[in-house]
């Protein structure tokens, strides 16, 4: 147990201030991104909050600072009164398009780099487990 917690914190500590330059959080990072990777760059709100493993009232907190500063929107669900979609708008996906190139370089030094050869499929095996299990509604919403 003590490897992860030691990889993820080293993971952390090298990206948390790549996007801090980016004027982003890493829970603002992780709503953004999935957004940008969206159909329609837009996902219902309760979608939205099970991919990142928000509360909804969290997921709600997220999206009105992002709203303030412009990086989304909020619209109605054209079948469910009830619902509303979080959207990204041009400037939210500039932000994240002027994030993604350093964020990727990191992941790539960090995490794939030090990796033999074959080593990287049996981390990414092992990782979609890891996540399907830590986190079951990362792919809520996500149709294909």
């Amino acid at each position: 147990m003590g490897l992860l917690v030691e990889v993820y914190t080293g993971l952390m500590d090298r990206l948390s201030p790549q996007l801090g330059e980016h004027g982003l959080s890493t829970v603002d990072f992780n709503v953004l991104v999935r957004l940008a990777r969206s159909s329609e760059q837009r996902l219902r709100m309760s979608d939205l909050a099970a991919q990142t493993s928000l509360s909804t009232s969290g997921v709600t907190r997220v999206v009105d600072r992002l709203e303030k500063e412009g990086l989304v929107t909020r619209e109605n669900c054209p079948t469910d009164r009830r619902a509303l979609f979080a959207v990204l708008t041009r400037d939210g996906a500039d932000r994240i398009g002027g994030v993604l190139p350093g964020h990727v370089e990191l992941i790539q030094t960090w995490l794939l780099d030090p990796l033999a050869d074959g080593q990287l499929d049996g981390l990414l095996d092992g990782l979609r487990v890891v996540r399907d299990t830590a986190n079951p509604g990362a792919r809520a919403g996500i149709t294909s």
